[in-house]
């Protein structure tokens, strides 16, 4: 399957540039709000346009959520540098409201795809989730396990901030730190994420893993391909 990702948005409307006749897949890989640049209304105007698109193609659009996202979503929870309380309001009622079109995680294969990107130290924690004993069905891979916790009231773990991040422990998908997925990235498994901007899109790859980081739509438009 043909696959275009699409990095951190923050209001950027550069997507839609993409003619997506031309893919099988089109995955965002989060954080569609807040910007040092863009208006209320332009940040506003482009996540409603995002929506739309997943609502007229829900088997061809990907939607993850970003940490700036489910700030709005799980108000007041979980709130960071650059939450907007000017536009909490409408985000949180459009978050919710449309929640059950986004995800936490995307997997094909051997290939995850996740916001910030996944650590064996977060993943082995993880795995401890007293939860997983009560939900875990026999095929059910990692993004699917992901996507189950989100909907209990143990996911608490899925918001974990990384210590290079100003928080106390290892980052989850939604806070891992180039820092950390760079080094001990998942065994195992290739992976896509956004979250740390990055100057081009580019890999560490090692024989049985590997990270492609592609938060570069601050510097450039740019869009990663690949298939699976």
């Amino acid at each position: 399957m043909r696959h275009i990702i699409i990095g951190d948005i923050h209001g950027r409307d550069a997507w839609q540039q993409i003619n997506i006749r031309n893919y099988d897949k089109i995955v965002f890989i989060g954080d569609y709000v807040d910007s040092h640049e863009k208006s209320d209304f332009a940040i506003l105007e482009n996540f409603k346009k995002i929506i739309s698109l997943k609502k007229r193609h829900p088997e061809k659009v990907v939607l993850l959520l970003g940490n700036h996202d489910v700030q709005y979503l799980h108000f007041p929870q979980h709130q960071i540098t650059g939450f907007r309380p000017t536009m909490q309001p409408e985000l949180t009622a459009l978050f919710n409201k449309n929640r059950h079109l986004f995800q936490m995680a995307y997997q094909r294969g051997n290939d995850i795809f996740t916001h910030a990107g996944i650590t064996n130290s977060w993943y082995n924690e993880f795995l401890r989730l007293p939860i997983l004993e009560d939900i875990r069905e026999g095929n059910d891979n990692i993004a699917d396990l992901i996507n189950k916790v989100e909907n209990t009231t143990q996911r608490y773990l899925l918001y974990a901030t990384s210590i290079y991040r100003g928080g106390y422990s290892n980052g989850s998908f939604l806070w891992a730190d180039y820092k950390e997925t760079s080094v001990d990235m998942l065994n195992g498994y290739h992976q896509v994420a956004g979250h740390t901007q990055v100057p081009d899109i580019h890999s560490i790859v090692y024989s049985n893993k590997s990270v492609t980081y592609i938060d570069v739509l601050h510097n450039q438009t740019k869009f990663h391909e690949l298939d699976i």
